[in-house]
C-alpha cells in the first residue's frame, strides 16, 4: 500500500510503498490484548516475599509450660499468630507470572498496532532526521513543526504536546537531542513492539525504520530451538 512520505519539516515530498503484510492488516482486538497481556506479564519481577514459621528466626523453645499458667497454650513464637513470627499463605518470590506467547502471534499483533495507528492517520513515514550535534532545544522546534504541518498539533500554545515515538535506525547524537524531551522517546525500529506502539499517540517511522521491521517480518524463526 502507499502513503506519504514526509521531511522533518512534515512537508509531503511524494509518496512511499508499505508492505501490506505489516501496514495493512485488520484488526484483532482479542490478539492485540493477549500479546499485551503477556508482555506484561513477562516482564514483571517477583519481589514481594515473607517467611513462614519454618524460616523465621528464633521459637527454639517453648514460651512457657502448656498447663497451670492461665495463659493460652503456644508451642512457638514463631507462630503467625505471635507478632514476629511466620506468615500464612503470604507472597512467595518462587511464584512464576510468565505467560508464553508464539513469535508468529507477536509478530501479527506488531502489524495490527501499525496498521491501525496508519488507518487513525496517527503513524507517519519520514525520510530522514537531520539534526546535526545535540540540541535538544532544535529537536524540540523541529518535532513541533513537523506536528503542526501535520495536523497532530494546535497553533494554540496551550495544547499539549501529544506523545510521539520516533521509530528510526540508531543515531546515538539524535537519541540524545530527544531524551530530555517529555512527549518524545526515540528507539530503533528493530526495537518496536505492540504494547510500547500502543502507549504513544504519535508515531514516527523513518525509511531505514521501515526497513528494519521489514527485517524482522522476513526472519524466519528456527524450528525446535
Amino acid at each position: 500500500m502507499q502513503t506519504n512520505l514526509y521531511n522533518q519539516k512534515g512537508e509531503s515530498q511524494g509518496t512511499v510503498q508499505l508492505p501490506d503484510n505489516i501496514f495493512n492488516v485488520p484488526w484483532n482486538a482479542d490478539l492485540v490484548y493477549q500479546v499485551v497481556v503477556s508482555s506484561a506479564s513477562n516482564s514483571r519481577k517477583t519481589i514481594a516475599a515473607t517467611k513462614d514459621r519454618a524460616q523465621v528466626s528464633g521459637g527454639g523453645r517453648k514460651p512457657w509450660r502448656q498447663k497451670h499458667t492461665g495463659r493460652a497454650r503456644h508451642g512457638s513464637i514463631r507462630s503467625p499468630l505471635w507478632k514476629g513470627g511466620g506468615v500464612s499463605h503470604g507472597p512467595k518470590k518462587e511464584k512464576v507470572f510468565d505467560k508464553k506467547i508464539n513469535k508468529k502471534m507477536l509478530k501479527i499483533a506488531l502489524s495490527c498496532v501499525l496498521s491501525e495507528k496508519l488507518r487513525e492517520g496517527k503513524l507517519f513515514v519520514v525520510k530522514n532526521f537531520d539534526i546535526k550535534g545535540v540540541k535538544t532545544k532544535a529537536a524540540d522546534a523541529t518535532l513541533k513543526e513537523f506536528l503542526k504541518n501535520v495536523k497532530m498539533l494546535s497553533e494554540n500554545k496551550k495544547t499539549k504536546t501529544p506523545k510521539t515515538l520516533i521509530l528510526t535506525s540508531y543515531d546515538k547524537d539524535f537519541g540524545r537531542s530527544i531524551r530530555n524531551l517529555p512527549y518524545a522517546f526515540v528507539d530503533e525500529a528493530r526495537n518496536a513492539n505492540t504494547s510500547k506502539i500502543l502507549s504513544y499517540k504519535v508515531i514516527l517511522i523513518s525509511e531505514k525504520g521501515v526497513e528494519s521491521i521489514q527485517n524482522l517480518f522476513s526472519k524466519k524463526d528456527n524450528a525446535g530451538k
